[in-house]
C-alpha cells in the first residue's frame, strides 16, 4: 500500500543569486579570481600549469599574504583552482633547440574570468561547482608525510607504496558529506546547527546494530576524526562548510600528556562542522549527478497535479505545504482544482495518499475552487472530500453523502494516513473516533469496494486500543479478504 518516496527529505535552497554571491565570496575563489586578474605576459608557470617556485612570493603577495611558507602554499592552491576553472589560461613553453630543456609556459586570464562578472547566477555557480569538485579531488588525495620514501629510482612517487584506495577514499568522503547533508535537511535532525565531528565519523564506521562499540572500531572512529579534520579544513574555503576544527591539544601521541587539561563533556573540542547553504547546494548537485533522489522544495512548481501529489507522498508535512503552495501560486485557482481532482483519482497503491493530498493542497485555494468541488459531489472517490472542503467553508446547501461513500472515504483516509507514516497516537484517535461515530462500523467496512480495505481493517485490528473493537476489526478483516479472494 506504500507509494514510492523519495530518498531523502527535500531541501530548501536558497535562491541562485544569492548562491551565487556566497560564491564568489569563497575565500579560494576569490583568490582564484585575483590571481587570474593578476597573471600576465611574465607569468611562469611548469609542464604541469603550476607556478614557477620563483612566482610564488610575487602571487602570495597578489593576495596580500606574506611570502612565506604559509602564504605560497596558499597562493599555490588558488593558482591551481583558477587554471582548473578555467579563470586562468595556460600555454606550454617551447624548446629553443633539441639541446635546451623546456622554457617555462605562460599563463594569462582564462574566458570563464569573464563570468564571475558578467555572467547568470546559474554560470557562477557551475564554475563554482568544478571548485569545488578540484577541492575534493584535493580533499581524498594521499597525505604524504614522508614525502622521501615514497620517490623511487625514477624519480616518480611509487603510487603502490602509499596504501591509497583512490575510490575508497572518495566514497568515504561522499558518505560523509551525505550523512551531513541529511543531518541538515531532515526534520529533527542538525538543520543549520553544527554536528560534532565525533558524531559524524561514527556514522560511518559504527555498525547500526553495535551497542557498546568495541575498541577497534573506536579506534577507527578516532581515525576517521583525524582524516576528516584534514579534509574539512580543505574544504572550508570554497564555501561548502564551516567548521571548528578538532582541537590540537587532543592530538597527542599514546602515552603523553596533553598540553592543557581536556574536558571531556566540551563536545565542540572535537570539531564541529556545518553545511553552508552553498554546501546544501553543492553536496545535493554531486548526489543528483550520482542519481540520487535528492528533491528540493520548488522543484515540482512547474509540473502537474499528478507529479505534485505522488512528488510530495514522501515530503514532511511543512514541506509539503511549502511545495504545494508554491505549485498554486500563479496558477488560476478553478483551473489548478479541476487539475487537482482530476490527479487524485485512481485505484492504485498510492492513490489514497494522492487524495489526501488533494484534499490539504485544495485548502490553500480559495472560494473560486467552489465550482470544480461541486462537481465531483456524485464521485465515488472524490464526493467526500469535496463534502469536506464545502463544509470547512461554512456551505449549507451540501447534500448528505450516501452511506456506501462515508465507509469508502473512512477507509481510504486511514489507508492515506497509514501510507503518510504520521503520529501513532494521531491515528488511533482517528480509529477510534471512527468507530465510536458508527454502530455497527464493522460490520459495514468490510463490504467496501475499496482495494486497501483489508489492510485497513488489518491495521485497525493492531492500532485499536479497544481489546473488543480490535477483535472486531481482525473478523471483518478476514471477511474482505475472504470476499476479494486474497
Amino acid at each position: 500500500m506504500s507509494a514510492d518516496h523519495p530518498t531523502l527529505p527535500p531541501v530548501r535552497l536558497r535562491a541562485d543569486a544569492e548562491l551565487a554571491r556566497d560564491a564568489l565570496a569563497a575565500p579560494l575563489l576569490a583568490d582564484a579570481a585575483r590571481l587570474a586578474r593578476w597573471a600576465g605576459p611574465d607569468t611562469r608557470v611548469d609542464a604541469g600549469g603550476e607556478l614557477v617556485d620563483e612566482q610564488l612570493p610575487a602571487a602570495a603577495e597578489a593576495l596580500g599574504l606574506s611570502a612565506d611558507e604559509e602564504g605560497e602554499f596558499r597562493a599555490g592552491d588558488a593558482w591551481r583552482l583558477a587554471v582548473d576553472t578555467g579563470l586562468v589560461e595556460v600555454e606550454d613553453g617551447e624548446a629553443a633547440d633539441g639541446d635546451r630543456e623546456d622554457v617555462p609556459g605562460r599563463a594569462g586570464p582564462g574566458e570563464n574570468l569573464a563570468l564571475l562578472t558578467g555572467g547568470a547566477p546559474r554560470d557562477v555557480l557551475a564554475l563554482w561547482l568544478d571548485g569545488f569538485d578540484t577541492v575534493f579531488a584535493d580533499a581524498v588525495a594521499p597525505v604524504l608525510d614522508d614525502l622521501d620514501d615514497l620517490i623511487g629510482e625514477d624519480g616518480e612517487i611509487d603510487v603502490d607504496a602509499l596504501d591509497w584506495d583512490p575510490e575508497a577514499e572518495a566514497e568515504f568522503l561522499e558518505g560523509v558529506l551525505g550523512n551531513l547533508y541529511l543531518l541538515t535537511v531532515s526534520e529533527g535532525g542538525a538543520g543549520e546547527g553544527p554536528v560534532p565531528l565525533p558524531a559524524l565519523a561514527a556514522s560511518m564506521v559504527v555498525p547500526d546494530d553495535m551497542g557498546e562499540p568495541t575498541d577497534d572500531v573506536l579506534e577507527q572512529v578516532s581515525d576517521a576524526m583525524m582524516r576528516l579534520d584534514e579534509q574539512f579544513r580543505l574544504l572550508e574555503p570554497i564555501g561548502l562548510v564551516e567548521y571548528q576544527p578538532l582541537d590540537e591539544a587532543l592530538m597527542v601521541e599514546e602515552g603523553e600528556e596533553p598540553a592543557v587539561s581536556v574536558d571531556d563533556e566540551d563536545v565542540t573540542r572535537y570539531g564541529m562542522v556545518r553545511l553552508t547553504p552553498l554546501g546544501l547546494y553543492g553536496v545535493r548537485a554531486r548526489m543528483l549527478e550520482a542519481g540520487v533522489d535528492a528533491p528540493a522544495v520548488g522543484d515540482l512548481a512547474g509540473k502537474g497535479a499528478d507529479a505534485l501529489l505522488d512528488g510530495i507522498a514522501g515530503y514532511p508535512e511543512t514541506a509539503a505545504r511549502e511545495e504545494t503552495a508554491a505549485w498554486l501560486a500563479g496558477r488560476d485557482a478553478l483551473g489548478a482544482a479541476r487539475e487537482l481532482l482530476h490527479a487524485a483519482r485512481g485505484s492504485d497503491a498510492g492513490s489514497p495518499l494522492r487524495r489526501l493530498h488533494c484534499q490539504q493542497t485544495l485548502s490553500l485555494v480559495g472560494p473560486e475552487a467552489e465550482p470544480a468541488v461541486r462537481e465531483v459531489l456524485d464521485d465515488a472517490e472524490l464526493g467526500g472530500l469535496a463534502r469536506v472542503w464545502l463544509a470547512e467553508r461554512g456551505a449549507t446547501d451540501v447534500p448528505a453523502p450516501p452511506e456506501s461513500m462515508i465507509f469508502w472515504l473512512a477507509i481510504d483516509t486511514i489507508a492515506a494516513q497509514l501510507d503518510a507514516e504520521g503520529d501513532l497516537e494521531e491515528l488511533q484517535e482517528l480509529i477510534e473516533g471512527l468507530t465510536g461515530r458508527h454502530g455497527g462500523f464493522f460490520e459495514a467496512a468490510w463490504r467496501v469496494e475499496h482495494p486497501a480495505t483489508a489492510e485497513v481493517l488489518e491495521a485497525m485490528g493492531r492500532l485499536h486500543r479497544d481489546k473488543g473493537a480490535a477483535k472486531e476489526a481482525r473478523k471483518a478483516a478476514f471477511k474482505a479478504r475472504s470476499r476479494s479472494g486474497s
